[in-house]
């Protein structure tokens, strides 16, 4: 009774084990274009860049040389994937900005300061 027992928490637990190692190894990051020609801000976006002191040069610095946090993204998003992309600006601020590339252009959906939390007042 106890060795069907083992067998079974075994079994489990190597049925646990194997859908983690599937489920993080289908996990193929989609290219991420880093256009920045056409730059739609949404009006949160506009509010939170107001609030952190972040302008368009540092939102355009951080998708042009930041680093995709595939943890905060949704790369297969409906229906437009979103790409949470962090770095620090010229002014050492510490961003991640969510990016949506639509075909209308690169939206910017909102930043977030990573070491300071400023007041806001948005919606």
């Amino acid at each position: 009774m106890r060795s069907r027992n083992l067998g079974l928490i075994v079994f489990i637990l190597l049925l646990v084990v194997g859908l983690l190692v599937y489920r993080n190894s289908n996990r193929h990051p989609v290219e991420f274009v880093r256009d920045a020609s056409h730059m739609i801000y949404t009006k949160h976006a506009r509010c939170r860049m107001d609030c952190r002191h972040i302008d368009e040069t540092e939102i355009k610095e951080i998708l042009e040389n930041g680093t995709i946090n595939y943890e905060k993204s949704e790369p297969d998003g409906k229906p437009d994937p979103k790409y949470a992309v962090e770095g620090t600006t010229r002014e050492n601020q510490r961003l991640r900005i969510i990016f949506a590339p639509t075909n209308r252009g690169m939206v910017v959906i909102t930043c977030i300061d990573l070491e300071k939390d400023w007041y806001c007042n948005c919606q």
